[in-house]
Formats: C-alpha cells, sequence, structure tokens
C-alpha cells in the first residue's frame, strides 16, 4: 500500500475509505474496493455486487452507522 502512494503506482488495494454516493453509501468509511496513488485513496472502485454482496455491505455500513451515533452521544456527553 505504501509503495503504491508513494511511488504513485495507482494499484487498487481493500481499504477503508469514505464513500460519499458509492455503492448507496453517504458520509462513512466503509470497506471498500480503491485505488491508491500519491493522494492517497484516488478513487473508490465500484464492482457489481450480487445481492448477498451487497446485503453484507449494506449491514457493514449499518454497523459503522451505528458506531459513529454511539460515538457522537458519547462525547456530547
Amino acid at each position: 500500500m505504501a509503495e503504491s502512494i508513494i511511488r504513485d503506482k495507482r494499484r487498487i488495494f481493500p481499504c477503508a475509505a469514505y464513500c460519499d454516493k458509492e455503492y448507496g453509501i453517504g458520509g462513512y468509511f466503509v470497506g471498500v474496493p480503491c485505488m491508491l496513488g500519491t493522494n492517497g485513496v484516488e478513487k473508490v472502485i465500484e464492482v457489481q455486487l450480487d445481492p448477498a454482496e451487497r446485503d453484507m455491505l449494506t449491514s457493514s455500513a449499518n454497523h459503522v452507522k451505528e458506531l459513529v451515533e454511539l460515538a457522537e452521544k458519547f462525547l456530547k456527553g
């Protein structure tokens, strides 16, 4: 990963990256395939998911959302 960033190789790796609209997820960091280059995450790569894979990704994103909500409550505390 570091080599891809340092040498701008633009290779694809599974990473926790900020998804704005990719995969229908908005505003959270989730594990997705990403192109890494000099600027870090250059692009989130969207691949076709079958229904079971889509459900697993949605479930994972929902867990992230729950953790963010709990952290925000704790910090406001």
